[in-house]
């Protein structure tokens, strides 16, 4: 007669196998939570600001006004030197309604900044090598500036057209960029902006390099 052995588990065995279930879920639920909060925040170059998964904004936002600050301010800056060293009216109208046009969209881009809980350009400028921003399209050295602030007259006219023809090819490049890769729809709004005007501007700079060049 064949004898036949019922094994039976052990409420030990039974009770270590229910444990070990367990523990592999948590587990996984550990790592499930941890990939999905390592997804959420994306960290923007050049700063430290942490971009939550659900904003309406992303780090190529966040780089195109930290670039777009400094830019502007020196654009700014080379239309205040206009008033006491040109002599063409046509240079003058122009560097007045640059600075008309750039001087609200560096509240406006700072605005962003601070509401996107990012750095100020400011500090971002301080993670930075070159201070003079020489290295970022179209921004001219302190050498460059140094050169427009002794040059005046005519001297100084075809001097300051070069370098702002040069400066907002820059601005529309780093426009362009922010069209392609921004999330943000009010930043996208502003390059295309940028990229318009600057581009008539850059037009009108070249037609008035060749008025000069016979002068």
């Amino acid at each position: 007669m064949l004898n036949t052995r019922v094994l039976t588990r052990s409420p030990r065995s039974s009770h270590s196998t229910r444990a070990a279930g367990i523990l592999g879920a948590l587990i996984a639920a550990s790592v499930a939570l941890s990939a999905c909060s390592g997804s959420e925040d994306t960290a923007a170059p050049g700063s430290s600001t942490s971009i939550p998964a659900d904003a309406t904004f992303n780090a190529a936002d966040v780089t195109f006004a930290q670039s777009m600050i400094p830019h502007h301010e020196q654009a700014v800056e080379m239309a205040d030197l206009v008033a006491d060293r040109s002599t063409d009216p046509d240079v003058q109208d122009l560097a007045a309604r640059i600075q008309a046009a750039q001087e609200p969209e560096i509240d406006t881009l700072n605005g962003w900044l601070n509401s996107w809980g990012a750095d100020s350009a400011d500090s971002a400028d301080s993670e930075i090598s070159g201070m003079d921003h020489s290295d970022m399209g179209g921004m001219m050295s302190e050498e460059d500036m140094s050169s427009l602030e002794d040059a005046s007259g005519v001297q100084f006219d075809r001097l300051w057209l070069q370098m702002m023809l040069e400066h907002h090819t820059g601005a529309v490049g780093m426009a362009q960029t922010e069209i392609d890769d921004g999330e943000d729809p009010e930043a996208i709004a502003l390059a295309e902006q940028i990229k318009s005007s600057q581009g008539t501007e850059i037009t009108e700079m070249e037609q008035l390099l060749q008025s000069l060049a016979t002068q």
